[in-house]
């Protein structure tokens, strides 16, 4: 009796899968594949040299980067603190100011009370404010020193009022007395200068303004602002909050020769 084609395993024409399952029980085989194709192709080539095909799109126009591992029995370390990137007096400026366009300014509206204004603080981990309207325009900046010292309590006692009730447009300093410093100077000066310009107008805070052209007038922009505070932890002094004139001097121990 001759064999049906179906029964003979070497014609193709007769072989069928037996069941579903038998087709895709090596699917898993194929995607895993295919996950180490877009994936870890280019960290060959990252490792082997160039060539090869493009990376592989993983959304619309952005590529997926490339991986690296450490060879056979190699492992990672971690990098030395870079001791050598902590600011000095003669470090650019910039290095210890906060600047705006790269840290959201934390603000708070004037009819806040001034102790919501010290707990802001405390939760944001700042010691000055921008006090704004409701379109973001500033009406004035108020300080840590503005909060804690006298006159809070001078006001409230000025006006029968208890402290909680003296609101944060009550101590601020308005925007129009804010002597601000052009960013352009701000470019070419140096942290001991900022730390002068501190100590000569006896303040901890210094506003540091840019002119942006608009319409028929230049329109002055807060672009960073500086904080005694700051500049000296990041001198590596301990700085002394409620002593301006200490930490002033524990600055100037470090310009002495």
């Amino acid at each position: 009796m001759s064999k049906k084609p179906s029964d003979d395993p070497r014609n193709p024409a007769g072989s069928e899968p037996t069941s579903l399952s038998s087709t895709t029980k090596h699917e898993p085989k194929h995607k895993d594949s295919f996950v180490q194709l877009m994936f870890f192709q280019r960290s060959r080539e990252a490792v082997e040299g160039p060539g090869g095909p493009p990376p592989a799109k993983a959304s619309g126009t952005y590529f997926a980067l490339p991986h690296t591992r450490p060879s056979p029995g190699g492992t990672y370390a971690l990098p030395q603190p870079n001791l050598a990137g902590q600011v000095t007096l003669e470090s650019p400026a910039t290095d210890v100011m906060t600047d705006l366009r790269r840290v959201t300014a934390v603000t708070i509206d004037p009819h806040k009370s001034v102790v919501e204004a010290h707990q802001l603080m405390i939760v944001r981990g700042v010691r000055s404010l921008f006090v704004v309207d409701g379109a973001r325009k500033m009406l004035g900046l108020v300080t840590a020193t503005d909060v804690l010292g006298e006159r809070p309590i001078q006001i409230a006692q000025g006006r029968g009022i208890r402290h909680d009730e003296v609101l944060t447009r009550d101590i601020m300093t308005p925007a129009d007395r804010l002597e601000g410093l052009p960013f352009n100077d701000v470019l070419r000066a140096r942290v001991g200068d900022i730390v002068a310009t501190l100590k000569f107008a006896g303040r901890q805070h210094a506003l540091v303004v840019e002119t942006t052209e608009g319409g028929a007038v230049n329109q002055l922009t807060a672009r960073g602002i500086f904080s005694l505070t700051q500049i000296a932890r990041q001198l590596g002094i301990a700085p002394q909050v409620h002593d301006i004139a200490r930490t002033f001097a524990e600055i100037e121990t470090i310009i002495a020769p």
